[in-house]
């Protein structure tokens, strides 16, 4: 197995886990277990995102959500990453649609695992970003947003686990 293969194999578990949360309702999806700001709907909705903007960044490709964001229906705090948001805002995330939730994470992360596959060693080990100490890598940039996009559908799956047990 190459480097490749394995960021490829690292992507697609998040899209696995997503595919197996329990089915919740709408209520469930934008709940605020705990009271926290972020909901599961925005949870799997941020890990798109995260995917989505910083992948355009990395292949000059336009992001996916131009065909995602008319069915999301979130108006402009839709085109935001999530990252700093306040109470407000991420309570504006509200999704009724879980297959779409999914859906457009899959889409995401289907996208990265394509673009890795054309990636060689040199690719992976290209500085990208030197605002950084030390500098980050197209490698280590791959492994961060995968492993954000995991994190989050983690929280999403135990906040899943806490509503439905």
């Amino acid at each position: 197995m190459n480097v490749t293969e394995i960021l490829q194999d690292m992507a697609s578990r998040p899209i696995a886990a997503a595919g197996q949360l329990p089915s919740l309702t709408p209520a469930q999806l934008n709940s605020h277990p705990g009271d926290h700001p972020n909901s599961i709907a925005w949870l799997l909705w941020h890990s798109g995102r995260e995917v989505d903007v910083q992948l355009s960044h990395l292949s000059g490709r336009p992001e996916l959500w131009a065909d995602f964001r008319d069915r999301f229906g979130l108006g402009e705090v839709g085109d935001t990453l999530g990252y700093g948001h306040e109470p407000d805002e991420a309570g504006a995330v509200v999704v009724d649609d879980q297959q779409l939730l999914t859906d457009y994470l899959g889409a995401t992360l289907e996208a990265l695992s394509n673009y890795v596959a054309g990636l060689s060693e040199a690719d992976l080990s290209e500085v990208i970003d030197r605002t950084w100490d030390p500098a980050v890598t197209r490698g280590v940039r791959l492994v961060s947003i995968i492993d954000d996009a995991a994190q989050h559908v983690g929280q999403a799956a135990y906040a899943a686990g806490m509503l439905t047990r």
